[in-house]
């Protein structure tokens, strides 16, 4: 039977949490490591099945060097069976800064003097938006400060903006969300919107450790946010996104956590969560924490490859908050998608000229500053695949529907020639002469790594198609 928060969001008898610590501590304190176990639970992984928390947790407890490069390589073997070489793009959009939550690793805290607050208008989103397509974007996540002003009408509201803003070919085919928990009418209004993946991150799964750096604001409400994603699902939104940002608590707890939470909408929904994202702490306007659980890059490496073999059909997000050397390096232990050209300062895409990372302006430090072009070169010198496609979310394939289709292997068969038709709407619109060609040989490669005949021909047939003016083509 299908759980339903609302039966248990009464007075006297609040949702129980799904997330139990000692529980989760347990399996990190009592699980120990071995060659032979480590080597079982790889190959369990790549035979595509789940993981459970104590294999997770024999995992995040190996130190041997020579096993957690094994790990690493299981995460490589994973990605390409399941993933192909194809690395999703996409871009933030900050909409408002203005908060009522006082974190303390974060710059849009209430009690920051120092932030400069802005809620862009219709007028510059629409300019923001323009100036993102003229760089080839088709997809966005818009945040969001937690404020009353961004009430789900006014998400809803800007969404639909998002969508109607058009520049010759440029458009935006998908708007993700990052915003703040809502009750299940609200996410019913931002879901009629059209929306795609709705984000909300626990930022820490430790209970105690969450009520330390939350100080005041809605945000103090654990359990409220913890349950968010459920209300998203009862409101039937079946794509939601979770993370965790890791650094405030011990890292190992938070993989756990993750796990968990995603074994809770598997179990209540049918489907777990679309993308898992594992931020790390970074520098930010009044940044006012502890670092002594602060993730080595090591580790955070190891952390990724572990999350790719605990939940083998989940997309997993790597943020520009890391820097590009470390990005392409982790990108090959199971990421599926970044984000390109990233400013995060509200305003930023429209201004003509670069300017610093000023944390009086946005939520965190930037450390990846390239811009999109020059990913996408990176990308095409390591032989992957960038795409912008939005196939899936658009012909329905989302929730149960996605994990029917991706389970069998069809995220290679058809997102990989999706990946190639939208590459090619990049090179013949928006792309410098140089990596045009580069597009062209990665593109020409990877159709005849097909081995499908018919789908070659098809492949080839809609890129001519492209070429000749045609565009939004997918399968």
């Amino acid at each position: 039977m299908r759980f339903t928060p609302e039966k248990y969001n009464i007075p006297d008898e609040p949702m129980k949490p799904f997330i139990d610590a000692d529980e989760i501590r347990a399996y990190i304190n009592n699980t120990t490591s071995s060659p032979k176990r480590v080597r079982e639970i790889i190959a369990k992984s790549l035979a595509k099945k789940r993981l459970t928390l104590e294999e997770v947790a024999v995992l995040v407890n190996t130190e041997d060097a020579g096993l957690i490069e094994e790990i690493k390589e299981g995460a490589r073997t994973l990605k390409r069976t399941i993933y192909g070489n194809r690395i999703v793009l996409f871009a933030p959009l900050y909409i408002g800064n203005q908060c009522t939550n006082n974190c303390t690793y974060c710059g849009f805290r209430t009690s920051n003097s120092s932030e400069i607050r802005k809620t862009l208008t219709d007028s510059e989103i629409i300019s923001e938006i323009t100036a993102l397509e003229d760089n080839g974007q088709k997809r966005l996540i818009l945040v969001y400060g937690e404020h009353a002003l961004y009430s789900p009408e006014f998400i809803a509201h800007t969404v639909k903006l998002a969508y109607s803003v058009k520049k010759g070919n440029g458009e935006i085919r998908r708007v993700n969300i990052n915003a703040a928990p809502l009750d299940i009418d609200g996410f019913k209004t931002v879901k009629a919107s059209g929306i795609g993946t709705y984000q909300v991150f626990q930022e820490t799964y430790h209970p105690e450790a969450y009520k330390t750096y939350h100080l005041s604001g809605r945000k103090t409400d654990y359990n409220y946010r913890l349950t968010a994603l459920d209300r998203a699902q009862e409101a039937g939104i079946d794509d939601v996104g979770i993370g965790a940002l890791f650094g405030l608590y011990d890292w190992r707890f938070e993989v756990l956590g993750l796990v968990r939470h995603t074994n809770h909408l598997e179990a209540c929904y049918n489907v777990g969560p679309h993308t898992i994202s594992f931020p790390r702490v970074k520098d930010a306007s009044t940044l006012d924490i502890d670092q002594s659980h602060f993730v080595s890059d090591s580790d955070f490496t190891k952390l990724v490859a572990i999350l790719r073999l605990a939940v083998p059909y989940t997309g997993m997000i790597l943020t520009a908050r890391e820097p590009a050397q470390l990005r392409n390096e982790i990108i090959q232990f199971g990421v599926s998608q970044i984000d390109g050209g990233t400013k995060i300062e509200l305003g930023s895409y429209s201004e003509k000229q670069d300017t610093e990372n000023n944390l009086d302006k946005g939520q965190f430090q930037i450390n990846d500053d390239r811009s999109l072009n020059e990913i996408i070169n990176e990308l095409l010198e390591q032989d992957m695949l960038p795409s912008f496609c939005t196939a899936c979310y658009r012909l329905g394939r989302t929730g149960e529907h996605f994990m029917e289709f991706s389970v069998p292997g069809f995220i290679k068969r058809y997102c990989s020639p999706n990946a190639m038709l939208t590459l090619a709407e990049y090179l013949i619109d928006y792309a410098p002469e140089n990596t045009a060609k580069k597009g062209w040989e990665v593109i020409n490669n990877n159709i005849e790594k097909l081995d499908d005949e018919t789908l070659k021909t098809s492949v080839r047939e809609k890129i001519e198609q492209l070429k000749s003016g045609k565009r939004d083509l997918y399968y």
